[in-house]
């Protein structure tokens, strides 16, 4: 069953969303991966993104819950 979430970007999925955060439903993990992959903008990001949920590293078969904020973060580079 699908639950709605909050998705909050961050760095370059931000700048490749063109917004802070916006409410999507979705059942999983790798089911809101998915429908971000199907985005033009926003699909070399979620490919390649990590994805936390109420601050914690989510697998792609973690459920999501009603109400649950998941940070979507692309890889950084650092040194």
């Amino acid at each position: 069953m699908a639950a709605t979430v909050t998705v909050r970007y961050w760095a370059g999925a931000r700048r490749a969303a063109g917004f802070d955060a916006e409410s999507l439903s979705a059942a999983t993990v790798a089911d809101l991966r998915g429908q971000l992959e199907r985005r033009p903008e926003l699909a070399r990001v979620a490919a390649v993104a990590s994805f936390l949920v109420d601050g914690q590293q989510a697998a792609e078969n973690m459920p999501l819950r009603d109400g649950a904020e998941v940070d979507v973060l692309p890889p950084f580079a650092g040194g």
